[in-house]
């Protein structure tokens, strides 16, 4: 009975961990009124290296009284030109202006603004960018939705104009630039929004003067602000490419001398260009629109350093981290997958030549030194993703190459990695590598994970700033490595208990892998936490043995779907503007706007499958593991055949891992990565028991004995972990040999040069002789492996069939 429910209490089990590190979150300050009067000035393409005291003297000193950070300037269309930025900024949500492209990817023309009476004005052109944004881009914004969350709203130039004019395009009060005296002006409504001008080109000098006018501009603002004011001073875009991260400053009463972060980033020091138009709102203690905006408000939070130029160097110093990581991540991920790539296809001959041969003839036997570089190879190139998670935290994108000081250090710690599972103990077993490489793999990322996600944030293998898709916890990549690593570690552990342990072993080791996964103190991405819980599922229930049915694969989708109704109704009972992604998507499909968010999931998808090189990764990982490893000369079978809970290790890792990159947007990219880390150590064991298939272990007592025969008969033992030339010598199918079958008399001391492959063999022989629930036998290996073999004594001896 206990046997039966076994799954059921184990999916229990995992959904109760997966939704309790969903539920709990971080105390989040709680936007509140601040301001009577707010104004965001803009300044298209500032960064944080144009800011010192003597070129940029106001803004240095609002820097010092206020609260800074980076801000993102993502927008619908990339790079992010002077108009997407401003009228992002005004749709509270990713947006781009409409009509041609040039070259560098911005409109050739400017925004045209009619002012027919004097007081606003009119953009003749928003109807038809609220249609091109409304019903071509998969985003939904709305032009004109913070205006249209407050009475009235001032515009000062026109790319402040393109952020206030409403749906229909009216303007309420316009200026096209800043009159002698401001003040009137800026304290006619409760949100003012100014065009400070653009600061763009490479020219340090031209910079340099367009920051100093721009300064000048904001001095007059300064000065003419409106009392107990908000002052918001933004980069509001890019002005070429490649993107940057710019300047986000905001000054006034509740915003002295910190980090600016919100909600939509969870990082300090962070802010996504979004995330203006709720803070303008939240400031003013006005209500946020139907249509929730895509971003938070923001909140100033503690730090910082006491002196300024310490403070400002870090942001500096994030957007040349992000700069150059956009510039190496390609280079780094095209060539991992080349390697693998060439790495799998020459592993193939060695392969077919592993498996020794008794006959008088075959092909030659490959030498033991060839054999030991490619396992070493194996295990570099599996350590090659963590390496260079590690990499960052070596500064090397301050240096004159960097991507050259990088592929150093990478390989560096690569080699030392490689070095410590060679050298560790049990590396000599067959499945010590791909312990000591998934346990190394698990504890780099978990590490990173728990201290902040440091090593993430702008990393190669991380995620970028500039991307605005993700600021804290795991990268795409890292959940890849990180499941896979769990998950592999907790099948190798299984594999060395008990089998009646081993779901259980499973899912301790899987349940904290989703906590870590899930928990928004930490990696803070439950999509990835809901898939995790399938793929631990799937490895709990067939970790035993047995294979990976219906049924089963039916309890762990239920356990997935568990998880995200649970996490999703926890969602839902918060307040609108502290709902995570699930509950926001759920909020959707109720006032029927979700399909804005599947279109964009769907597109993501669309685009990372087209151009990742990951998915290069996945797909080759696919045909070697169809067309090589699951072959009868692949030996991937036998291993499956005599360690169960690695198979049921690596099947919940392909279900954890396709289901994570299609759910998160990312296509293949989780499975590549995932992919990265197990396909090399599938080949290094496969390579070995394919070594090891001649050996000869001893029989167990009672097992596959003939009715009426005797243990000590004589007739010959049986070889239960499939030796050569035993009945399971074709591999864990349980083909019977077409050849004779002979092995040393009972009384006779057994030949054992393999003890790996019977590490439980005694302590099992009771639970394995028993057909699982499935009605599936297992060998004494403790994988269950086909149907069961019935055996029967011939004139040459014993056979299976």
């Amino acid at each position: 009975m206990l046997r039966r429910i076994t799954p059921a209490l184990l999916t229990i089990l995992v959904v109760s961990l997966g939704v309790a590190a969903l539920a709990a979150r971080p105390p989040q300050d709680s936007p509140r009124r601040t301001a009577d009067f707010v104004v965001l000035a803009g300044i298209a393409g500032l960064r944080w290296e144009d800011v010192d005291p003597q070129r940029t003297p106001t803004l240095w000193r609002m820097a010092q009284e206020g609260s800074i950070g980076s801000l993102s300037v993502r927008s619908a269309h990339r790079p992010t030109c002077p108009v997407d930025g401003w009228l992002t900024l005004g749709a509270g949500s990713f947006a781009a202006w409409n009509g041609s492209r040039s070259p560098d990817g911005c409109p050739p023309a400017g925004v045209t603004v009619e002012q027919p009476d004097g007081i606003g004005a009119n953009l003749p052109d928003q109807e038809s960018v609220v249609q091109y944004n409304q019903q071509r881009l998969p985003w939904g914004a709305l032009p004109g939705s913070l205006s249209e969350s407050v009475r009235c709203s001032v515009a000062v130039g026109p790319g402040a104009a393109v952020a206030a004019a409403r749906p229909f395009g009216r303007v309420d009060r316009y200026a096209p630039a800043l009159p002698a005296d401001p003040r009137t002006l800026l304290g006619s409504c409760v949100l003012s929004i100014v065009d400070l001008g653009t600061v763009e080109g490479t020219d340090p000098a031209t910079r340099a003067e367009e920051a100093r006018a721009a300064d000048a501009q904001l001095a007059r603002v300064v000065a003419a602000r409106p009392p107990r004011s908000l002052v918001l001073v933004a980069g509001i875009s890019d002005t070429a490419q490649p993107s940057r991260l710019h300047v986000a400053v905001a000054d006034g009463p509740g915003w002295e001398r910190g980090w600016l972060t919100s909600a939509s980033t969870g990082r300090d020091g962070y802010l996504q260009l979004v995330d203006l138009a709720p803070t303008a709102l939240a400031a003013l203690g006005r209500p946020m629109p139907e249509r929730l905006f895509l971003g938070r408000p923001a909140v100033s939070t503690g730090g910082r350093p006491a002196d300024l130029a310490e403070a400002i160097d870090a942001p500096a110093d994030a957007d040349r981290e992000a700069a150059a990581q956009r510039e190496v991540s390609g280079v780094f991920f095209t060539l991992l997958a080349g390697v693998q790539v060439l790495l799998a296809v020459g592993v193939l001959p060695l392969l077919r030549r592993a498996r020794p041969h008794t006959g008088p003839t075959g092909p030659n036997p490959v030498s033991r030194r060839v054999t030991a570089v490619v396992e070493l190879l194996l295990v570099a190139v599996a350590l090659t993703v963590p390496a260079a998670l590690l990499a960052d935290a070596v500064p090397w994108w301050q240096g004159d190459h960097p991507g050259w000081i990088f592929a150093g250090v990478t390989a560096l710690l690569v080699a030392a990695g490689t070095a410590a599972v060679r050298f560790a103990p049990g590396y000599a077993g067959t499945l010590g590598p791909l312990g000591a490489v998934a346990g190394l793999t698990t504890l780099v990322v978990g590490l990173d994970v728990l201290t902040g996600a440091r090593l993430q944030l702008n990393g190669v293998v991380g995620y970028s700033a500039l991307q605005g898709g993700r600021y804290s916890g795991l990268s795409t990549v890292g959940l890849g490595v990180f499941l896979a690593g769990a998950l592999l570690a907790g099948g190798w552990l299984a594999q060395r208990v008990h089998r009646g342990w081993r779901p259980a072993v499973t899912v301790a080791v899987g349940g904290l892998a989703v906590v870590v996964v899930g928990s928004a103190f930490l990696g803070a991405d439950p999509v990835g936490a809901i898939a995790l819980t399938a793929g631990v599922s799937v490895a709990a229930v067939i970790s035993a043995g047995g294979w990976l049915t219906i049924s089963r694969l039916a309890w762990a989708s239920m356990a997935a779907l568990a998880v995200g109704i649970g996490f999703g109704v926890v969602d839902l009972r918060r307040p609108p503007a502290e709902r995570g992604n699930l509950g926001r998507f759920l909020s959707a499909l109720g006032d029927g706007t979700g399909g804005f968010t599947v279109h964009r999931s769907s597109t993501e998808n669309f685009e990372t499958l087209v151009n990742s090189p990951l998915t290069v990764l996945a797909v080759a990982a696919g045909l070697l593991v169809w067309f090589a490893l699951l072959q009868p000369w692949g030996g991937l079978m036998r291993l499956f055949g005599i360690y169960p809970a690695v198979r049921a290790a690596m099947a919940g890792t392909v279900v954890a891992a396709v289901l994570g990159g299609l759910l998160d947007g990312a296509a293949l990219d989780v499975l590549g990565a995932a992919a990265a880390l197990v396909v090399p150590m599938a080949v290094l064991a496969s390579l070995r028991v394919l070594g090891h298939a001649a050996d000869r272990t001893r029989p167990v007592p009672g097992r596959f004995r003939e009715s009426g025969a005797d243990d000590d008969s004589g007739s010959g033992g049986v070889s239960p972990t499939g030796g050569g030339d035993g009945p399971t010598g074709g591999g864990p199918l349980g083909a019977a040999h077409p050849r004779p079958i002979s092995g040393p008399p009972a009384s006779a001391p057994p030949v054992v040069t393999n003890p790996d492959a019977v590490t439980d063999r005694a302590a099992d022989a009771d639970a394995d002789a028993d057909a699982d629930s499935d009605g599936l036998a297992e060998p004494a290996g403790g994988g269950s492996v086909g149907p069961p073999r019935q055996v029967t004594r011939s004139s040459s001896g014993v056979a299976a069939s």
